[in-house]
């Protein structure tokens, strides 16, 4: 089909339609407040279900799967212009808590779902492709926004079924995120080993249905650029999109200079974006950058993504790799729940079961899911988790980008049992670093 600039205009109305759709579900239907399933998943399943992998009764257009890829590009673009900045607070300690944590996860999934992958699926299923094992972490740990960078990375490398696997991890991370979320916290209240406890019944109405009453709503940015000149939204949307824009260029041109090696699109796009950071600063001009509005932009583009991500997702594909995903999942929950139950307790000094927890939510689902159990445990925010993992990303940040940049391309070169043994090592040191470090209490 040749390209029709209303194809675009037909798959983002569809795609609102859809989440709005997926908020109404969310705010009226309990189970998905049980849940905290967020629209934009519920909004994503109905777009499986009825587009053109289900009954094709809405309006898609071919152009559907190329959304995640550019997506991705403006999401990695706005994360240095949303983040905070280098800091630290008096409190290192919990920080260094949650990144050692944090970082191992990582580590053990990136790596251990390469070794299990290679040393044992390939032998079951001796046609899987070598980069398998990296669907894990891509999915779990990384989320859809990871999914679709690692399977555009695939793709170009002759592996076009990596996105709806990819996007299928990811949406099983998500659902295990909040499901195993909310049985640990059983659990713990049984147990007595929350500090916070409470109950679903007790929990703001606005956590359950997404809906913010008027008494309880917050600004979701300042502006800093007069409308007169440039409506302020459109103005931090413009940096984003300059570097992405940035990005694809630059990625075009490594790949004249280095072939097979060239640099993914969305990591050139996350350099251009802290190079911008970085004039700017100098010309004292990111203060008109606010980055809340920042954070609002990629929390939205993201929302897009994971409804572009689901509908994607081509079932036949989930149904030929069904045998070896579900192996993986329950290597990959296996391996969180080990690290949640035996490691949890002797890493953290205190409030150990909210900070893994919190932790569980985003190795296995994203930032929201984390943050939603968070509000369980904790719903008055008493403790200052959310603080210290702020300043614990920044170290954490930047090997994620590197690790979803470069495992791909390593595995699909050669290097899996490298790539697979240095993460493995390298999360097991920095867990027995974390475990070792901890005070007695």
């Amino acid at each position: 089909m040749p390209f029709d600039a209303w194809h675009v205009f037909i798959d983002c109305g569809c795609i609102c339609l859809l989440l709005l759709l997926g908020q109404f579900i969310r705010a009226t239907v309990p189970v998905a407040q049980r849940l905290f399933i967020p629209a934009s998943v519920i909004a994503g399943l109905c777009g499986l279900v009825f587009g053109p992998h289900g009954w094709n009764l809405i309006p898609f257009s071919p152009l559907l799967s190329q959304y995640p890829s550019i997506l991705i590009t403006l999401i990695f673009a706005s994360l240095p212009f949303a983040s905070r900045g280098f800091q630290w607070q008096s409190d290192s300690r919990n920080v260094t808590e949650l990144w050692t944590y944090s970082t191992a996860i990582m580590c053990l999934q990136w790596g251990g779902g390469v070794v299990f992958s290679v040393a044992l699926l390939r032998v079951v299923w001796p046609d899987l492709h070598v980069g398998f094992g990296t669907l894990l972490a891509s999915g779990f740990v990384g989320g859809h926004g990871t999914a679709a960078a690692v399977g555009a990375t695939f793709a170009e490398r002759g592996w076009p079924q990596a996105g709806s696997l990819a996007m299928t991890a990811a949406t099983i991370g998500m659902l295990s995120s909040i499901v195993g979320g909310m049985a640990w916290i059983q659990w713990g209240t049984r147990k007595q080993a929350t500090r916070f406890v409470t109950r679903f019944e007790a929990l703001p109405a606005e956590l359950r249905t997404g809906l913010i009453p008027q008494e309880k709503r917050k600004p979701i940015g300042h502006g800093t650029v007069s409308a007169i000149a440039i409506d302020p939204l459109i103005f931090h949307f413009a940096l984003i999109a300059a570097a992405a824009l940035g990005g694809f260029f630059l990625g075009q041109w490594s790949e004249q200079y280095f072939g097979v090696y060239r640099i993914p699109t969305f990591c050139v796009a996350f350099l251009c974006a802290c190079v911008v950071r970085h004039l700017l600063t100098v010309s004292q001009v990111f203060g008109y950058v606010d980055r809340t509005i920042m954070v609002r932009l990629g929390g939205s583009l993201t929302d897009v993504l994971v409804v572009a991500g689901i509908a994607t997702i081509n079932p036949q594909v989930v149904i030929d790799y069904a045998g070896p995903l579900l192996a993986l999942f329950a290597f990959g929950l296996c391996l969180c729940w080990g690290l949640f139950r035996l490691c949890g307790p002797y890493v953290f000094a205190e409030l150990w079961f909210e900070k893994s927890v919190f932790t569980w939510g985003w190795v296995t689902g994203i930032l929201a899911m984390a943050i939603a159990l968070l509000r369980v445990v904790d719903p008055e925010d008493k403790s200052p988790i959310l603080d210290n993992f702020a300043l614990a990303y920044i170290a954490i940040g930047p090997l994620e980008v590197l690790l979803v940049s470069l495992g791909p391309v390593l595995v699909t070169h050669g290097y899996a049992w490298a790539f697979g043994l240095v993460s493995v090592t390298a999360g097991l040191l920095v867990l027995a670093y974390a475990v070792w470090r901890r005070p007695a209490v």
